[in-house]
């Protein structure tokens, strides 16, 4: 098994790296990072203000009541479950930004599968990924195994294709719907054979759904809803979501996972040891974001104004591809660090190499290593510049 070095393959090191001495051709306009820069509500404020007596106690390790029910009821309308299939107290639990929760639940499905098998235990994940996914295998101590997730699949994973002995082996399956960084959407039906398989080779499915209100045409089905159409059980199933992309606050550091109950109770007994609670007052106002869409409505207006906006500046590109869901453009550019140096030292805009997010195959091929991530996260002003930049820069 190959070690893995996870501050090595750091893509934000990597860039930092990359553009070194280098210096920005223009005022520069950061778009490697996914951080919305939009404001979220008001109401925050004043509800974390309302509520600042409760710095002075420790988070409770399961959150609130109320918070477990604002976000079961959240469930229950966005993915039109059943009003009692969602088990509040036992199936869900708040986490600190599902960075942590991602790469927690890596570590105890591997401890899980530890003592069950000879072989080591494999963690699957898209190729390419969210970084997280890869850094769990490598503290973990398992094998990443990386799915591809290229145009020739929909640019989805497809965890199908793999051979009965690596599923086997397998102690948990990341995948993310919609995509970061490609911006595909899995559709019901992935969900469901994603489901089965899991279910039968008895391994994690790791549902990363944290783009999951931020879509183009279609509204993303969920990995629960995919578990209501095979029955009553969510076993083997997680599904991972986040206030820092659905309500544009990525400071709150709030999220939830939910869905086996076991699954939970395994997680919330590490996160007992090592895992940092979302503290009262930012409870609160989590859990009055979660009971309210007006302000999801009208952030996803706003990313659909920037997908027709990058329609308009770089739809005459060879490589532009709308995305389906999340706020990325999965550019194709022949050589994305050559292209990611080039847009630095010209344009003074700073996106990240698909090679930096996605690893070598079997063949020593990087899936990511032609692509670009731009992340349209700024204002329409802002992203209009830094786009006509891009098309400037890269279509000359």
């Amino acid at each position: 098994m190959t070690r893995i070095d996870p501050l090595f393959d750091y893509p934000y090191r990597r860039l930092a790296a990359l553009l070194q001495d280098l210096a920005p051709g223009e005022t520069p306009v950061p778009m490697h990072i996914g951080e919305p820069q939009g404001q979220p509500p008001a109401f925050v404020a004043e509800i974390i203000r309302d509520n600042a007596a409760l710095w002075a106690k420790y988070p409770p390790l399961a959150g609130t009541e109320d918070h477990r029910a604002a976000i079961a009821d959240w469930l229950v309308r966005r993915y039109q479950l059943s009003a009692d299939s969602i088990d509040a107290a036992r199936m869900i639990i708040p986490v600190s930004g599902t960075r942590e929760a991602l790469f927690q639940a890596g570590l105890i499905a591997v401890a899980a599968k530890a003592d069950k098998r000879a072989a080591p235990a494999a963690l699957l994940m898209p190729n390419p990924m969210y970084h997280v996914y890869y850094g769990a295998a490598a503290v973990a101590g398992a094998e990443a195994v990386t799915v591809p997730a290229t145009a020739a699949g929909g640019y989805l994973p497809r965890l199908e294709n793999l051979d009965d002995a690596v599923l086997d082996r397998t102690a948990l399956a990341y995948v993310c719907t919609p995509s970061n960084p490609t911006g595909a959407v899995a559709r019901l039906e992935d969900l469901v054979r994603w489901i089965e398989l899991a279910r039968r080779h008895d391994f994690v499915l790791a549902v990363d759904e944290c783009y999951s209100e931020i879509y183009d045409e279609t509204r993303p089905p969920g990995a629960l809803q995919a578990c209501a159409v095979l029955g009553p059980s969510f076993d083997n199933v997680l599904t991972f979501n986040s206030l820092s992309k659905r309500s544009s606050a990525p400071g709150l550091r709030c999220g939830f996972v939910a869905g086996d109950p076991d699954l939970i109770e395994t997680l919330t007994m590490l996160r007992g040891y090592g895992g940092a609670q979302v503290p009262g007052p930012l409870l609160a106002a989590a859990t009055a974001l979660w009971r309210d869409e007006d302000h999801v409505a009208a952030a996803r207006a706003h990313y659909a104004d920037l997908f027709d906006l990058a329609d308009d500046r770089l739809g005459h590109l060879p490589g532009y591809r709308r995305p389906e869901g999340a706020f990325f453009l999965w550019l194709d550019v022949g050589d994305g660090e050559q292209a990611a140096r080039k847009l630095w030292t010209q344009a003074g805009v700073k996106v990240m190499p698909g090679a930096y997010m996605a690893r070598q195959d079997a063949a020593g091929n990087n899936p990511g290593a032609s692509h670009i991530r731009v992340a349209l996260v700024h204002d329409r002003d802002r992203c209009a510049e830094a786009l006509d930049r891009i098309a400037e820069t890269l279509g000359g």
